[in-house]
């Protein structure tokens, strides 16, 4: 698009469907990369990805050319098929429907990059729930916790969140 200039920078999270355990340590990296070329194929600019077992952070680059539920059902979908092709699971894997997309500015960067790589780290300390909700409350978006994702509640005690670092 000529004479079009943007600059968005979006975090997107989005969870294994029932919140299960599924994306091993192992298969992290090939996850990572595959999820890279989805994004790098839709003209997009991947800045930061971790995903833990039950969930999966992103940061992006937008270019207006593309919505962003479109980016994140294509690397949903794409990611899910590559998971079930590879049978990194007993089953089929799936993704949770929906996702969170929360918005930075150019200065807030490099702790974005920082939390995401972080979250081994950060997750011995708040569950995804917490985290979840967390980033809902910090960016003030109205919410209703019936349609948030399944949950599967974890008897763990939880120190005070690292999201107001960001």
């Amino acid at each position: 698009m000529p004479n079009t200039y943007s600059q968005v920078y979006i975090q997107i999270v989005f969870a294994v469907s029932g919140r299960q355990n599924l994306i091993p340590k192992h298969n992290r990296e090939e996850l990572h990369k595959y999820i890279t070329g989805i994004v790098q194929k839709r003209e997009q600019k991947l800045l930061s990805i971790f995903s833990m077992p039950d969930h999966t952070h992103l940061l992006i680059g937008m270019k207006p050319s593309i919505a962003i539920s479109d980016l994140v059902r294509d690397i949903k979908a794409g990611s899910s098929n590559f998971i079930n092709e590879k049978k990194w699971v007993h089953g089929k894997f799936n993704w949770q429907e929906g996702f969170g997309a929360f918005s930075y500015s150019r200065s807030q960067l490099d702790n974005v990059i920082k939390y995401i790589l972080g979250q081994e780290e950060h997750h011995k300390k708040t569950t995804f729930k917490e985290e979840y909700i967390d980033f809902l409350k910090k960016f003030e978006i109205e919410y209703d916790e019936k349609y948030l994702f399944d949950w599967i509640e974890l008897n763990e005690q939880v120190a005070p969140t690292e999201l107001n670092k960001l």
